[in-house]
């Protein structure tokens, strides 16, 4: 009950309290410009329905190799988590939450199995970050010393490196899970599972990448589509790599998305309104409903698709 109660405070406190952009303002700025019409509003909660949609059949998809579940069982799963996790750092708090839907002798696999999803969804942003910042970086002139990043690039490459070749030829182990045993576990799993998972996370990302750019055509940006993905996808990748509590991911993405579409002459309030709303339609929302979930869990119990 605790988390719930938790979980209405943070998300009414961001939306009537955001430091980043007073409430009113805010209002006003959408009332304005007259951008949500109720065909415009059915429209971004259906890309969200979407968005959410192919995360759930990914964890249904994926956590089939150790239980199979239904798409109910997947779907109070992935939203119940959301909810129980708003608090944690890169929603680390999901892994606990997921783990408990199922037997106390499988829930290492699960937590495994809840990293591959994760790191799924990390992968496709790393990819399309990295290459959306590399056309960022040369089709807008940046004031930045590029010596000093590849410098802090391979410092920071040899700290995350070395821990991992370390880790592989120790026996050192996290709750009774060694590096060895997390890859052979990986290991075994199917190829087709490893590409569908991919494929899942891939039309998810094109799906909230879209949203965001619909809702810039919404305040009048001029952004061709491509320039604006170049931005949102470099945006999302520089974002995803600083660890930040769930509920204050909309601050960090505001001040990554306010720097790099400021160079494109795109106003603060448009950003701001979007990554808000952004935020209001694929976290505040799902954890709404995955408060119900929350609600109604109780161990050992089963979920009973209705």
């Amino acid at each position: 009950m605790s988390i719930v109660v938790g979980a209405f405070y943070f998300i009414y406190n961001k939306l009537t309290s955001n430091q980043e952009m007073d409430f009113k303002v805010f209002w006003d700025f959408l009332s304005k410009n007259n951008a949500f019409s109720i065909k415009n509003v059915i429209f971004l909660m259906l890309l969200s329905i979407l968005n959410w949609f192919f995360e759930i059949i990914k964890w249904q998809h994926l956590v089939s190799y150790i239980h199979k579940i239904s798409f109910c069982n997947s779907l109070e799963q992935s939203l119940g988590s959301l909810t129980a996790s708003l608090f944690t750092p890169n929603r680390v708090g999901e892994y606990g939450v997921k783990a408990m839907y199922f037997k106390l002798s499988e829930s290492k696999k699960i937590v495994a199995m809840n990293l591959l999803n994760n790191s799924l969804q990390m992968a496709v942003t790393t990819l399309l970050g990295v290459a959306g910042l590399s056309l960022f970086v040369l089709r807008y002139p940046l004031d930045i010393s590029y010596y000093k990043v590849f410098k802090f690039g391979v410092v920071l490459l040899i700290i995350v490196l070395f821990p991992i070749i370390g880790l592989a030829k120790t026996k050192f182990s996290i709750k009774g899970i060694s590096f060895q045993t997390a890859r052979a576990f990986y290991s075994k799993i199917p190829k087709a599972l490893y590409v569908k998972g991919f494929l899942f996370s891939l039309i998810r990302y094109m799906v909230f990448s879209f949203q965001f750019y619909f809702l810039l055509t919404l305040f009048g940006v001029k952004l061709s589509y491509f320039d604006s993905m170049v931005i949102i996808t470099s945006m999302y990748f520089l974002a995803s790599i600083i660890p930040v509590i769930s509920i204050f991911d909309v601050v960090l993405k505001g001040s990554v998305a306010i720097f790099l579409f400021s160079i494109t002459g795109v106003g603060n309030i448009i950003i701001l309104s979007t990554i808000l709303l952004m935020w209001f339609f694929n976290v505040a929302l799902p954890s709404l409903t995955g408060a119900v979930f929350v609600l109604k869990f109780k161990l050992p119990q089963k979920t009973v698709c209705l």
